[in-house]
């Protein structure tokens, strides 16, 4: 507000002796061709209800949220209502030059000693140092009259809950595995977490969980994602990495007393490139997924090396969402379009200097679910692209291009292509550029 506007008030609230002078208010005219009808529109922060004033609380900072609750006696009961510490976010890190405040240690305390009954989705974000993790699990140790609902780990630059004592990280998420009772979402990837601690997790939130999130954690095995979809029938999102996918789990995840699954993210990294092959899932375990969840999103990350792609696609894979992170050569997108009838998004971000023509027109014309393309450091002619883009035709709703892919050629140059694509999107499209600085 202006300070003339707030002057204006002040002045009009003044002159009424009927009128009680608020802490803040503004000056409206009803007629401005008649000054003698003027309302003063008079608000006091002080008495806005409970529930205006928890609702902007729940959008402010920590901080500001704390220092809010000194301003007077009414935003202070707010301030401790439970329905506002349903949902926090604690932030640690140990160097200065870290681009997020740290959650001060005396609020952490005070959180703890008097919210941590209220506790539900909570999650800590924590920087590349080991001390921030294992601060983090300091934390999770003491909640013990929780009830958390949703969990989640996250580090913010290398993984450094791999750096911790896995014993430390393991005590710590057990204190929350048993006594919460009621977990529904748990994302802990790139952690120590192992198979004994899941099996603590199904004991206790078997009935409750819906969500795993869980890629590179080394200390888990097939064994122990298959005691999760043994045991948690309502799963409906799962995230792991290849290795530990198998088809008793995909079975598993099919049976008539699990809940149809809603998304399978699969992490396809290599781990020592050269010296171990990746096994393969066969054909009758992803129908049965299919069969019993015919709505599922199959998603994958391929971070391998062009060699190490020789188990994958040779059969039908129900896969919907590809994106492959390093080379991909031409052979393996072939196989897609002939094997991936399923595909609804594709992502190349590399591929070499080989022309993919004629593997993305064998993808636009068996891939009918197709609505989404990236290409980036790949090389694509003029001509393949816009028959690509006819035979998917409108429902091609995203087609990200970078324009260092297209190649000219007899037909269509860099400065003509637009027209040809954006005519049969039936929408205006012009290739991605990358920027200048």
């Amino acid at each position: 507000m202006k300070r003339n506007s707030l002057s204006a008030v002040n002045k009009i609230a003044q002159s009424s002796p009927a009128v009680k002078q608020p802490k803040f208010g503004f000056y409206s005219s009803l007629n401005p061709l008649n000054q003698t009808h003027t309302l003063t529109v008079l608000l006091d922060w002080g008495s806005l209800p409970h529930h205006v004033v928890l609702r902007i609380f729940q959008y402010l900072p920590l901080i500001d949220r704390a220092r809010a609750s000194s301003v007077c006696r009414r935003w202070n009961e707010v301030f401790h209502i439970p329905d506002l510490w349903r949902k926090f976010e604690f932030e640690l890190n140990q160097s200065a030059t870290s681009y997020f405040k740290s959650t001060h240690p005396d609020l952490i305390q005070q959180i703890i000693k008097k919210h941590a009954a209220h506790l539900q989705y909570v999650s800590f974000k924590v920087d590349s140092s080991t001390e921030s993790a294992e601060a983090a699990c300091d934390i999770l140790s003491q909640l013990i009259n929780c009830s958390i609902r949703t969990l989640g780990l996250i580090s913010t630059a290398k993984p450094s809950f791999m750096n911790m004592s896995k014993s430390h990280f393991v005590s710590a998420l057990t204190v929350v595995f048993v006594n919460s009772k009621s977990l529904s979402s748990i994302k802990i990837e790139d952690t120590p977490v192992d198979d004994p601690s899941l099996k603590i997790l199904v004991a206790n939130n078997s009935d409750t969980l819906r969500l795993l999130k869980m890629s590179s954690c080394p200390h888990v095995s097939s064994d122990g994602i298959l005691c999760v979809a043994d045991h948690c029938q309502d799963l409906r999102e799962l995230a792991l990495n290849y290795y530990i996918l198998s088809d008793e789990l995909l079975l598993a995840l099919s049976s008539e007393t699990h809940v149809n699954l809603e998304h399978l993210r699969i992490d396809v990294v290599s781990e020592n490139p050269g010296q171990m092959p990746f096994h393969s899932i066969k054909k009758q375990s992803w129908d049965a997924l299919i069969k019993h969840s015919p709505g599922v999103n199959v998603v994958m990350y391929f971070f391998l090396y062009e060699e190490e792609f020789e188990t994958f696609f040779k059969e039908e894979t129900p896969v919907t969402h590809l994106y492959f992170g390093c080379c991909v050569n031409k052979e393996v997108l072939g196989r897609i379009g002939l094997n991936c009838p399923r595909l609804i998004e594709l992502v190349v971000c590399a591929n070499g200097h080989q022309p993919l023509d004629d593997e993305l027109i064998c993808i636009a014309k068996h891939c009918k679910n197709l609505t989404a393309l990236g290409l980036s450091e790949c090389e694509v002619s003029c001509s393949a692209l816009v028959e690509f883009v006819r035979l998917c035709g409108r429902r091609l709703t995203q087609l990200s291009i970078m324009e260092e892919v297209l190649l000219p050629d007899g037909d269509y140059n860099l400065d003509e292509i637009h027209t040809e694509v954006s005519k049969y999107l039936g929408r205006l499209w012009f290739p991605d550029v990358m920027p200048l600085w």
